[in-house]
């Protein structure tokens, strides 16, 4: 296991967030870790995202992920902004190799037991799994366990705090990525109080 995924199984919680405006960087990783979390997911989904990464990866503490990664182009820039690791909806073997040359931990999405074979065949044993509550949650991530039984799971996509337990009981799961502790409303509104509050309440829930 690498010392990513070492760190990741170590938090159990992954935060995955949409950052409009970098400004806000210093103050969402300190309402993290304020809350016990040290480690974030920054999505590709805004054009503040390569801004973002950058910016997080100088708080001290904080362990930073790439978020959406969809492109070769997005893979090579979330490396160079300091991502330690990068994640993707969906397994794209141009993407995988650019993060494997860029020596950055790639963890691609699956949501059927065909495209989890897939990644392994790529060298990715640990997968995100997207959109995890749809595809059957906890009950689903069990039954692909026992035929897969090297993968370490990400499920991500409908989890949320009440959920979060259920998910963390199946052994095959590293860490739940979720967008219910950074919501991005409260991100807007400079609501980081709020976000510790969840933050804490992940963590004990996980614990």
């Amino acid at each position: 296991m690498s010392s990513v995924e070492d760190a990741l199984g170590r938090s159990r919680v992954l935060p995955v967030v949409a950052v409009d405006d970098a400004e806000v960087v210093d103050d969402l990783c300190g309402a993290l870790l304020a809350g016990g979390i040290s480690c974030i997911e920054i999505t590709f989904r805004t054009d503040a995202a390569v801004a973002a990464i950058e910016r997080a990866a100088r708080v001290e503490g904080m362990l930073v992920g790439a978020g959406t990664v969809l492109t070769v182009q997005q893979a090579r820039a979330a490396a160079r902004a300091g991502a330690r690791f990068a994640v993707a909806p969906g397994t794209d073997g141009d993407v995988v190799g650019a993060c494997s040359a860029a020596g950055l931990p790639f963890f691609p999405g699956i949501a059927t037991p065909s495209e989890l074979g897939h990644a392994a065949r790529l060298g990715c044993t640990t997968v995100k799994v997207f959109p995890a509550a749809t595809l059957g949650g906890p009950a689903f991530l069990r039954a692909v366990s026992a035929t897969f039984p090297r993968a370490r799971f990400i499920p991500t996509g409908g989890v949320d705090a009440g959920s979060l337990p259920a998910y963390l009981a199946v052994p095959s799961v590293l860490a739940c990525g979720g967008s219910w502790i950074c919501e991005t409303a409260l991100v807007r509104e400079g609501r980081f109080d709020e976000i510790t509050r969840r933050a804490r309440a992940a963590v004990e829930a996980a614990a």
